[in-house]
């Protein structure tokens, strides 16, 4: 009996040994491998976070990029994107989303799927929403989305984006904001369709580390409810302009601004713009601030010291507001991080980034932590 066991123990080893081998060479392709050929990549990270409201959240996000013609080196980076995560208290969270560019970028091909069912915290609407008014809202979404743009000119691309989504929110707390604030509009959420035109001009050298360019991207979404259940009808419009600058060969200045405005008669608070995310006013919880309109802007200066390794530090703000924008409510965020290009030869990094937002009066400094794959902007 103590032979088999050693046996076992040896044989367990010897498996283990070669599993922890083949895992270390997957690592070392993924992210250390120096090829600087066109040839396709992959990436994971996995995901760990815990929150009382969640528990501990588990799951992982990987990055497959690609280019759709080697012999082309005008041909854009192309990539799939897919991303899934559990808690231990049932929540979830699962998307796959798709950046196809053809053989000499004459069509670009965005497309998308996501479910969530993951709570959130509803602040009220407004630029001056408070931490004290914190509702926790159960949140389950389904949605789908596609852009299809084609080029026009060597630097202008027109086309159309469609896409569906069906929200429904829970809050059992009757009398939180969620409720109470009559401002709030369509809580129970429901589903809607949209289709618009969508209009981009594109003059940068590399669409994953942008050395120097300029890119402007326009749409507007018609937006319709469905089902019966949702008479919503109203309008969604977005516009960003983004800009880089090669200061000296490992020096890039880039600057990035981006207007966001709800149409119709009607407002489901769900549709709102808010300020806050891992691309831009970083330092802000996604969705704090929310109102009809939205404007931010950002600088970031971003340093390459090698060929793996870079920083970056930036400095912005922004603000929502109904109507009328003011200069005096502009909210302020700055920051900084580090990028590390697993993929040389595409410009492909993983960034890590620590943003820093405005002091509201009786609460903590607004900070938040983030870790994403590619640049913010």
């Amino acid at each position: 009996m103590a032979m088999k066991k050693l046996i076992t123990l040896i044989l367990l080893c010897v498996c283990s040994t070669g599993a922890f081998s083949q895992i270390s060479r997957a690592i070392k392709r993924m992210y250390f491998d120096k090829d600087t050929t066109r040839k396709s990549s992959f990436v994971i990270l996995p995901v760990l976070s815990s929150a009382p409201e969640t528990g501990l959240e588990v799951g992982g996000a990987g990055l497959l990029s690609f280019y759709t013609d080697t012999s082309k080196l005008n041909t854009r980076v192309s990539n799939v994107f897919g991303y899934a995560s559990l808690t231990t208290k049932g929540q979830s969270r699962v998307s796959l989303t798709s950046s196809y560019w053809t053989p000499g970028n004459k069509y670009h091909l965005t497309a998308g799927v996501s479910y969530i069912n993951f709570p959130f915290n509803f602040y009220g609407i407004g630029n001056n929403t408070l931490r004290i008014n914190s509702d926790r809202i159960g949140q389950k979404r389904f949605r789908v989305h596609f852009i299809g743009e084609k080029k026009i000119t060597n630097n202008l691309y027109a086309g159309i984006t469609a896409g569906a989504w069906d929200y429904s929110f829970r809050d059992d707390d009757r009398t939180g904001i969620f409720y109470t604030d009559p401002r709030v509009e369509y809580r129970g959420g429901g589903p809607s369709a949209y289709i618009g035109p969508t209009i981009v001009f594109d003059n940068r050298n590399n669409n994953t580390y942008t050395t120097k360019g300029l890119v402007v991207n326009a749409y507007f979404q018609a937006i319709h409810g469905m089902f019966g259940n949702n008479d919503y009808k109203g309008g969604f419009f977005n516009i960003e302009y983004s800009q880089f600058f090669l200061l000296a060969p490992k020096w890039v200045l880039g600057f990035d601004i981006q207007e966001q405005s709800l149409t119709g008669s009607s407002s489901p608070f769900y549709l709102l713009p808010d300020i806050g995310s891992d691309e831009l006013m970083r330092g802000y919880y996604n969705g704090r601030f929310r109102d009809r309109n939205m404007i931010a802007g950002q600088a970031e200066l971003r340093y390459r010291l090698s060929k793996r390794i870079g920083f970056a530090g930036f400095v912005g703000g922004g603000e929502v507001f109904k109507s009328s924008f003011s200069t005096s409510e502009l909210k302020p965020n700055y920051g900084g991080g580090i990028r590390y290009f697993f993929d040389v030869e595409k410009g492909l990094a993983v960034r890590v980034d620590y943003g820093v937002g405005q002091k509201v009066p009786n609460e903590k400094r607004l900070t938040g932590f983030y870790i994403g794959l590619g640049q913010s902007f």
